[in-house]
C-alpha cells in the first residue's frame, strides 16, 4: 500500500501547511505590523524567549526584547523605513544560561509603497560563531609563534627589529636615550652538556622569567636564541630609583637556583649600547652591545666576583658523578 501526497485544496489548507512548516523552523520567524505589534510567530520563540504563539501575539517588540530593544532600535527603525537589516546579535537564554548568537534579518513589508510592517527572520548561528572565535584564537596562535619564543614565551627576532626601530624613532624625536643590553647566560654549554638539554631549557625559562621580573613594564625582553637574550629599554635604565638595570638584573638571575638537588647561582655577562652614543641605527646599537667593551664595568665586577661561587656550584660531588655518567672525563 502506497502512501499518496495529499492534494492541497483550499487556502486554509495551504496556511495550514505554511505554519506547520515554520513552526518546524529552529530559526525565528514573525511578523510585526506598523505598530510593531506581533500579528504571528512560529514555534520557535518558546524555545529563544520562553513565550509561545499565543502569548506573543499582540505583544509588542519593545515588550518582548526588553533591554535588547534599545540595542535594535537602529535596526527596527531603519526596517521600518523601508530598508532590509542583517545583523549579529548575542540574545540571552530563557533560563538564564548564557548566550545565544544568532543572526536577524529584518525584511519591510510594503504595500502600495507604505511600509505596513516587518517580517523578521532569526536564525542560530552558535556553531558558526564558535568555529569563528576558534578561527581568531588560531590566527593569534599563529602570531604568537611566529613573533615570540617558544619555549620561554619572550618576543623573538622578528618583534626585536620592530621594536628597536620603534624606540629609535621615538627618542630621535623627543631626544631621548634608548639602551640596548645584551644578556649571555655564563657557561650554559657546560649545563648543557652536563644535565641535558632538558636540564638546560628549564634554565634557560628561569633565567628568561628573572630578567623579565627586573625590567621595568615599559621595558622589552627578548630572546635572540641559545642562552643570548636582549633588553630594550628607554630613558636611563637607573632613572627609577632602583639601581641600574644591569644590576637589578644581575641580582635577580644570580639568587640560588636548583640543579639536580644541587645548588647553584647562575650568572650572566651584560653589554650595554646607548643611542646615540654608541650608534644611529638598530644594526650599530646590537653590534654595539656585544662587543668586549660595552659589558659595564658593575656588571663585569659582579660577574667576576660570581664566577667562583658559580663554578663551586658547578662541581659539588652531585655534579661530579653526574659528569662522570654522562661523559667518560676528568671531574671538573
Amino acid at each position: 500500500m502506497s502512501l499518496k501526497e495529499p492534494r492541497l485544496g483550499d487556502g486554509e489548507e495551504v496556511g495550514a501547511l505554511l505554519i506547520d512548516l515554520v513552526d518546524h523552523l529552529d530559526a525565528m520567524v514573525a511578523y510585526w505590523d506598523v505598530n510593531q505589534v506581533c500579528r504571528f510567530a512560529n514555534r520557535a520563540y518558546k524555545v529563544w524567549f520562553g513565550r509561545d504563539r499565543q502569548e506573543l501575539l499582540g505583544t509588542t517588540l519593545k515588550e518582548l526584547l526588553g533591554p535588547l530593544y534599545d540595542m535594535n532600535r537602529p535596526h527596527i527603525e531603519a526596517a521600518y523605513r523601508g530598508e532590509r537589516q542583517v545583523f549579529e546579535r548575542a540574545i540571552p537564554r530563557p533560563d538564564g544560561r548564557g548566550e545565544r548568537h544568532s543572526l536577524a534579518t529584518y525584511v519591510p513589508r510594503l504595500v502600495d509603497g507604505l511600509v505596513v510592517g516587518i517580517f523578521v527572520h532569526v536564525a542560530d548561528v552558535e556553531p558558526l560563531k564558535e568555529l569563528e572565535l576558534e578561527l581568531k584564537a588560531a590566527h593569534r596562535k599563529a602570531e604568537k609563534l611566529a613573533t615570540h619564543d617558544f619555549l620561554t614565551g619572550l618576543p623573538n627576532r622578528v618583534l626585536l627589529h620592530a621594536r628597536i626601530d620603534d624606540a629609535i624613532s621615538n627618542a630621535a624625536r623627543a631626544g631621548g636615550k634608548v639602551y640596548v643590553l645584551s644578556v649571555d647566560i655564563d657557561h650554559f654549554k657546560l649545563v648543557n652538556d652536563t644535565y641535558g638539554h632538558a636540564a638546560g631549557d628549564r634554565l634557560l625559562i628561569e633565567v628568561a622569567t628573572r630578567i623579565k621580573a627586573s625590567v621595568r613594564d615599559a621595558d622589552t625582553v627578548i630572546r635572540v636564541g641559545g642562552d643570548e637574550f636582549l633588553v630594550l629599554a628607554t630613558g636611563a635604565p637607573e632613572d627609577d630609583g632602583a639601581g641600574s638595570l644591569p644590576a637589578r638584573i644581575l641580582e635577580c638571575v644570580r639568587q640560588p637556583y636548583a640543579m639536580e638537588g644541587t645548588l647553584f647561582s647562575p650568572s650572566v655577562s651584560i653589554g650595554v649600547a646607548c643611542y646615540p652614543a654608541h650608534g644611529l641605527t638598530k644594526e650599530a646599537l646590537l653590534l654595539s652591545s656585544l662587543l668586549p667593551q660595552a659589558e659595564t664595568p658593575i656588571a663585569r665586577t659582579a660577574r667576576e666576583a660570581k664566577m667562583a661561587n658559580h663554578l663551586e656550584g658547578l662541581t659539588r660531588t652531585p655534579f661530579r658523578r653526574r659528569a662522570q655518567r654522562v661523559a667518560p672525563k676528568p671531574p671538573l
